[in-house]
């Protein structure tokens, strides 16, 4: 089933305004009613926790009331409505095809909204390599937008691991690498990104989101925009680093949202002949290298506390 990835996430929150606020600081375009979008359309839509048009909540202090799926086609619209329709009950109204996951997450399925991108990555020059920024083309901007691109993936905490695995293959998902029991990293056939969802296994009363990413252009933009909203006052929570399985660039932080929120650059991409990986979770699986945010600083006078001599 040709599913792409994420269209979006729908919250239902208890601070509208400070919800607002955090995702325009992060780099996402509010286009009305309650809509954030980044740069291709994908998006993050906020109601209020007690909207009556959202679906039911979790029954956990998850705030994440609706997971968002784009499909290439209508085609793929009537193959998905049919396989859930085998075992549970799937509505399907003004082209949005809705059903709940083994998990309890309520899912909608569409004909993508993503707009193609046609943007520069982020240029690196290397020696022996031939420059992918020539003469007189500066690395870093001052000025430079780093926004959001794309959404990228949604990181779920479930009760069952393996069912709720079993479920999303029965929609062409496949596992990219594991975390042996933890839970896997999932990437459905309309995408060649490592990831779109990854599940971890935890109690009940955790079952939720743990956090969702959008795409950058590069290393450089997760580090610039990461900075600037530390500079408007947000949280770091987790980075910046670049993790191992996917290998992508990423940088966490704390959010109104009730879950954390991330950037993410440069993911690796796998085909039908990648072979999924399986380790055991930890410090080191998790990351290659981590950094943490320090004011900026200049060498001229003495190293600032920590430093080496």
């Amino acid at each position: 089933m040709n599913i792409i990835g994420l269209d979006a996430l729908v919250f239902g929150v208890d601070d509208l305004p400070a919800c607002r606020q955090y995702l325009v600081d992060y780099g996402l375009k509010d286009a009305g009613g309650g809509r954030f979008e980044a740069l291709d359309g994908t998006a993050i839509v906020l109601r209020a926790q007690d909207d009556a048009s959202l679906p039911p909540g979790l029954g956990t202090a998850s705030m994440l009331r609706e997971t968002v799926y784009g499909v290439a086609d209508a085609a793929t619209l009537d193959a998905i409505e049919a396989e859930l329709r085998r075992d549970r009950e799937a509505t399907r109204r003004g082209g949005i095809v809705r059903c709940v996951d083994d998990a309890g997450f309520a899912l909608a399925f569409q004909v993508t909204v993503r707009k193609p991108l046609a943007l520069a990555a982020e240029a690196v020059n290397a020696p022996g390599a031939a420059p992918q920024r020539g003469p007189n083309l500066l690395g870093v901007a001052p000025d430079a937008p780093a926004l959001p691109r794309s959404l990228s993936h949604v990181v779920y905490f479930v009760p069952d691991a393996d069912r709720a695995q079993a479920f999303y293959q029965r929609l062409g998902f496949v596992c990219t690498d594991r975390f042996t029991g933890v839970g896997p990293f999932l990437r459905p056939a309309g995408t060649r990104d490592h990831h779109t969802l990854f599940m971890i296994q935890t109690p009940p009363f955790m079952k939720g989101v743990e956090h969702f990413t959008f795409h950058m252009g590069g290393p450089t933009d997760v580090l610039l925009a990461g900075t600037r909203f530390v500079e408007k006052g947000y949280q770091s929570f987790w980075g910046p680093g670049r993790h191992k399985f996917g290998s992508n660039w990423f940088w966490y932080f704390n959010s109104p949202l009730g879950c954390h929120v991330e950037y993410d650059a440069d993911m690796d991409l796998h085909d039908d002949t990648w072979v999924a990986r399986e380790g055991p979770m930890g410090a080191d699986a998790s990351q290659s290298f981590l950094f943490e945010y320090r004011e900026k600083w200049a060498p001229s006078g003495p190293p600032p506390p920590g430093a080496a001599h």
